[in-house]
């Protein structure tokens, strides 16, 4: 018999907590859903993210409501929020911000003074990325993992929460600066934004051409959310489930003996060990939304799209017979069945949170 991750104890407080986030995660959904239709995969993808204290990349044509999205998110969880329309003129001071030399009237003394960027707030919009030289792409996907930017020898540290949303336009390509695959890396989650369906749409319709206008309630606060992000931590996960995240990461690497053979003839580089550590916190953040106290193999499969499809890079032979890298997730997850990695003699030993307060 394999040995598992012992149960992990928490406070009967803690598990309140957890309850608490069951319930704001569906009261943010009500919110959201009096400004925002539909979208309700992406909403959650977005959170997940934000408890799992990661940054996320946003997919979609223009005229989707990604930017009112996220606005009305960073409403209702009552954080900072501000946006920066990134253009290629754009420097890193733009977005950091830079020392400017004050004159005291009084004493006639000048010195130097750091103004803040736009990147000094919780969640910061950074709309349409890949149009901003890479120069300033660098400067902002530094401050995203270290939370910090240098200027002048003195460092600066950001708000927290930080999170940063980006935005990228799949149609045009010209004049435009992909991001680097080490970059994208940055990102926990790749979200694709699609059209709405019918009725959405005409809900849509109906609520954008009218006088009335909805304003989302405000559900959590900053340091709410960096208390939930510790809990989100403390969620336990039994041995062969981290392991089966772990075997999906791997089974991406085409110069591995046991990958499969479509993983050969379509991929030119896999995902790294980033992808199996946001595979398995996305996992936990998920878990806990949904209100369940330890992580299933299903959270796992349920984050694989979000946080590989940006990390597992495609060939021409997939071009070709017009496979995207989501065909190729899904099929790498048909060849992996859940079962193989929770043999019988350990399904019983599930690991669950515990009251240390119990008798």
């Amino acid at each position: 018999m394999t040995s598992e991750t012992p149960p992990i104890e928490l406070k009967n407080e803690e598990i309140a907590v957890v309850e608490r986030l069951k319930n704001a995660f569906a009261r943010l959904k009500a919110e959201m859903g009096k400004v925002i239709v539909g979208q309700e995969s992406v909403l959650e993808e977005l959170l997940i993210a934000i408890f799992a204290r990661g940054h996320c990349l946003l997919i979609g044509v223009p005229g989707l409501a990604k930017t009112l999205m996220i606005q009305t998110l960073a409403d209702s969880l009552n954080l900072a929020f501000n946006r920066v329309q990134f253009t290629p003129d754009l420097m890193p001071a733009d977005i950091t911000g830079t020392e400017v030399i004050q004159e005291e009237k009084a004493t006639g003394i000048r010195q130097f003074k750091f103004l803040r960027g736009p990147i000094f707030a919780n969640i910061v919009l950074a709309d349409e990325i890949n149009r901003t030289p890479p120069k300033t792409q660098a400067a902002l996907l530094e401050a995203m993992q270290e939370r910090q930017v240098t200027v002048g020898g003195e460092r600066h540290r950001l708000p927290a929460p930080f999170f940063v949303l980006a935005t990228q336009n799949p149609i045009e390509q010209e004049g435009t600066y992909p991001l680097p695959e080490a970059q994208l890396d940055r990102f926990m989650f790749n979200i694709l934004v699609d059209y709405p369906d019918e009725e959405e749409e005409f809900e849509i319709v109906r609520r954008t051409t009218s006088s009335h206008r909805s304003i989302a309630s405000k559900i959590l606060a900053g340091t709410e959310i960096l208390g939930l992000q510790e809990i989100v931590r403390k969620v336990p996960v039994s041995d062969h489930v981290a392991r089966y995240a772990v075997r999906i990461a791997r089974m991406t690497r085409r110069g591995k003996a046991d990958v499969p053979d479509f993983i050969r003839d379509y991929v030119s580089w896999g995902a790294g060990p980033r992808a199996s550590q946001y595979l398995v916190l996305a996992a936990k953040a998920r878990a806990v939304l949904h209100g369940r106290y330890a992580v299933s193999a299903e959270d796992i499969r349920a984050v694989v799209g979000p946080v590989l499809r940006h990390r597992v890079v495609t060939n021409f032979n997939a071009e070709g017979d017009g496979l995207k890298t989501d065909d190729i997730l899904k099929r790498l997850l048909d060849v992996i069945p859940i079962d193989e990695t929770n043999p019988p003699e350990n399904r019983t030993l599930f690991p669950r949170f515990r009251s240390a307060d119990a008798g």
